[in-house]
């Protein structure tokens, strides 16, 4: 029954957690279009901090917590499919951790990407994530 209880946790936290790396560069996106300065611009800045805030970390802590649990709960260690999978998250976690470094160059006002670069990056986290289901459903190695 644990091991159903960790699944499911897992699951969900990915859910926000995915949530989240998908509306952030989107955020990104708008934040750029609005003048250095504006009430507007304080509004973005405002939105970024609270969804990193009280979603993306929390969900990236859950994900992890669960994901290693379950990992340890059926004993996949020796498994190339979990190893595959967790290079993965390793990626989508330097992704968040790029994203909260983003908002916080955004905030200062430095805009260094273009609304086309920052549409491509919000492509990195469906991309990643497509692979790890694939890894964890099928296992193929």
């Amino acid at each position: 029954m644990t091991y159903f209880w960790l699944k499911a946790g897992h699951i969900i936290f990915i859910i926000f957690w995915m949530a989240g790396l998908f509306m952030l560069p989107r955020l990104f996106v708008y934040h750029q279009e609005t003048p250095e300065g504006s009430p507007e611009n304080a509004v973005w800045i405002d939105r970024e901090r609270k969804l990193l805030k009280i979603i993306l970390l929390p969900a990236i802590i859950a994900v992890w917590g669960f994901g290693l649990a379950l990992a340890f709960a059926i004993g996949a260690w020796d498994q190339g499919w979990l190893h595959a999978k967790l290079l993965l998250v390793l990626v989508l976690s330097a992704y968040h951790g790029w994203c909260a470094s983003y908002a916080k160059r955004l905030a200062r006002g430095q805009r260094r990407l273009s609304g086309r670069t920052l549409r491509m990056l919000n492509e990195v986290p469906g991309v990643a994530v497509a692979l790890i289901v694939v890894l964890a459903v099928v296992k193929p190695f």
